[in-house]
């Protein structure tokens, strides 16, 4: 289904302000922590998507009630005696991640599945460390469809790191339901922890005690109920690194208006990013517009933290005067596709020159075939289709597959463009 559609773009100057949607990755953990909670919650400004409906969806389906989305405001009322379910998880790996931890805090077995994108997925090391504490899992060779059993007690634990902090998030968002709370260290080179921070605020809201022992590696969280809450959500900088990009690569006098709501969120950094590349960015109170040089400076940038930040940094190449290195990035190849080979691809598609390392993209372009327009496949991965589209309104002359898979993170990206002038249509 995420393949489908092909939309048609020229070259555009895009004027306006665009208010940048709420955060995916804060919906999700407040729709968990609320429904793990005894009592009634309130989640303000939550994000209307796809994946984050398959949270409210397995929430529900372990008997939390999910109200309100789409109307501004979600009601939650938790669930204080969860029970086994049947989810299916759709695109999401966050929400297939924290709904196997929850299931191993429950007596009998809940089956989980997903798309097929999300059945090529790793579960592991989440899977792996459910074990550890009790629970009995089984997986197709480590990827959904899964089941867990439960229940699990808690103690002491330990998870590998290096492929996603989703398997960490999810243990502790699990954690203050565990009779005997969790210590827990994280193992290897982690990646993208600002996520586990952004879920360390979540559970904080809704009254759980978490320890950080050793910042980004030992945490402790105390057997202690989730309280109901009332929330806001933040807006996403992953969607507004996009829309910036869009800004740069576009020309016009675009604004993209955030509301960071005093919440962590490493995605924030692509503003420094821009920064280093002679882009002038100003924010006055939430309002950031930017100013870009007629042709970015290169240089080399670690995504380890913020790996949703690859597909908007790279399409900068096509304005950059010299290289552009992204680096920290071997977890990417393991997102709704290979983001790393898929990003090379389609910009060699473009005319940008590509070299790929295990964890590493190195992009310059050739001066004798500047970028050009040309029809590109997303493979269904909602973050590289707004990057493309974005290219195409840079470049114009281009077609770009899988329209349908931004309304995983982002369903008014095109309809927001649009109303600033991008001419995006159905090819």
């Amino acid at each position: 289904m995420l393949h489908t559609l092909t939309c048609s773009l020229r070259a555009s100057r895009l004027d306006g302000t665009i208010a940048c949607p709420a955060s995916k990755s804060y919906t999700h953990r407040a729709i968990f922590a609320a429904s793990l909670a005894d009592g009634q919650s309130s989640i303000r400004g939550a994000l209307d998507s796809l994946d984050t409906r398959a949270t409210a969806a397995a929430c529900g389906a372990f008997g939390a009630r999910v109200e309100g989305m789409g109307g501004g405001e979600l009601t939650v009322d938790g669930c204080a005696a969860p029970h086994a379910a049947e989810i299916d998880a759709g695109n999401s790996g966050t929400t297939i991640r924290m709904a196997a931890a929850v299931a191993a805090l429950l007596p009998g077995t809940t089956r989980l599945t997903g798309d097929s994108s999300l059945r090529t997925r790793p579960m592991t090391p989440l899977l792996d460390t459910l074990e550890s504490l009790g629970a009995e899992c089984e997986s197709a060779g480590g990827t959904p469809p899964l089941s867990v059993r439960g229940p699990v007690r808690g103690g002491r634990a330990s998870v590998a790191g290096g492929q996603s902090s989703q398997f960490t998030s999810a243990l502790l968002a699990a954690a203050p339901r565990m009779p005997d709370g969790l210590d827990l260290s994280i193992e290897g080179q982690a990646v993208s922890l600002p996520y586990v921070d952004a879920t360390v605020a979540v559970m904080r809201r809704f009254g759980a005690r978490v320890e950080e022992r050793v910042p980004h590696e030992s945490y402790s969280v105390a057997p202690r109920a989730y309280a109901p809450a009332r929330m806001g959500i933040p807006s996403d900088y992953s969607s507004a690194a996009l829309l910036l990009s869009a800004s740069v690569l576009t020309g016009g006098s675009l604004a993209v208006s955030v509301d960071g709501a005093g919440l962590p969120q490493g995605d924030a950094a692509f503003a420094e990013m821009l920064r280093s590349m002679g882009v002038g960015v100003s924010d006055s109170r939430g309002t950031v517009t930017v100013s870009p040089p007629a042709r970015l400076r290169g240089g080399s940038f670690c995504l380890s933290d913020t790996p949703d930040l690859l597909p908007p940094l790279a399409i900068l190449s096509l304005r950059c005067r010299e290289r552009l290195e992204i680096t920290g990035i071997a977890h990417a190849r393991a997102k709704e596709t290979d983001r790393v080979a898929v990003m090379a691809e389609q910009l060699g598609r473009l005319g940008v020159r590509a070299s790929q390392g295990d964890g590493s993209l190195l992009l310059w372009q050739d001066a004798a075939a500047p970028p050009r327009g040309a029809d590109l496949d997303s493979h269904g991965d909602h973050r590289i289709f707004m990057a493309l589209c974005i290219a195409g309104l840079c470049l114009g002359g281009t077609t770009v597959s899988g329209e349908a898979s931004a309304t995983v993170s982002y369903p008014r990206f095109a309809a927001d463009l649009r109303a600033c002038g991008a001419a995006i249509g159905a090819a």
